[in-house]
């Protein structure tokens, strides 16, 4: 039987699918370190499938937003093709923050562990993580990839898209979010969610996780900000490394 989790983010996910309005295609393979989520929701009578984004930061662990029952999909540029890039590896283990709230989207943050670990190649590579609290000053550009939808209408990309942002000024930010998330002004065509947990990246860092929007270009795109939550990423790999790990979710 699927945990009570499942119904839930089975909803936030046929909701808010994750969505690159107006982004470009990026080159094959230039974003080695991106991750194809797929998440399965089982009921007695089917099995619907979602998808989202990640990003590996270990050979034996991604970084995403809170989600399961997944296979990740390292190496791919076309999702709709086993390109012989792609490696596909079960996850075993997903460590939710133990503060996750849906209603908000806060600590929208979910760490997975691999079954094996990740053959790293030109295709497959690890990304950088910030300092704890380590921050991004205004008007940096950063950039957000995935396989989101491409238009309000239309349907998910087979492609990996990106679009660019720009980090916006922190205070009007602070009056409407938390410390613990960052926001950002689309400098390409909008973006709307984005592709839900995959990265924001900075400066060759993955900055932020890919959280939340609104429709209206009024409001700031919203990011889980990863150095925030530095101690508590590496708290938990270090676990990883020592235990025998169920094949359960947790939230620690």
């Amino acid at each position: 039987q699927a945990p009570e989790l499942c119904p839930l983010l089975a909803f936030q996910l046929s909701r808010a699918r994750g969505r690159i309005i107006g982004g470009k295609e990026v080159e094959a393979h230039s974003r080695p370190y991106m991750a194809y989520l797929k998440i399965q929701v089982s009921n007695k009578t089917d099995t619907t499938t979602y998808s989202c984004g990640g990003f590996l930061i270990r050979p034996d662990a991604v970084l995403s937003a809170a989600h399961l029952n997944i296979t990740v999909i390292l190496g791919a540029h076309n999702i709709n093709f086993q390109e012989r890039s792609q490696q596909r590896v079960r996850v075993v283990r997903w460590v939710i923050h133990p503060k996750y709230c849906p209603a908000g989207y806060k600590n929208d943050i979910v760490l997975l562990k691999l079954k094996k670990k990740a053959k790293i190649n030109k295709n497959v590579q690890l990304i950088s993580l910030p300092r704890h609290n380590e921050r991004v000053t205004e008007g940096t550009e950063c950039e957000v990839a995935g396989w989101g939808w491409t238009s309000r209408t239309g349907h998910p990309s087979d492609v990996m898209m990106e679009v660019e942002q720009e980090v916006q000024s922190e205070e009007p930010c602070q009056l409407l979010f938390d410390n613990y998330q960052a926001c950002l002004t689309p400098l390409t065509p909008l973006m709307t969610q984005g592709d839900s947990g995959g990265p924001l990246v900075c400066n060759k860092k993955a900055h932020g996780i890919v959280s939340h929007g609104l429709e209206s270009r009024l409001f700031p795109k919203v990011f889980t900000r990863v150095s925030y939550f530095e101690p508590w990423i590496r708290q938990q790999l270090r676990r990883f490394a020592l235990q025998e790990l169920p094949a359960s979710p947790s939230s620690q």
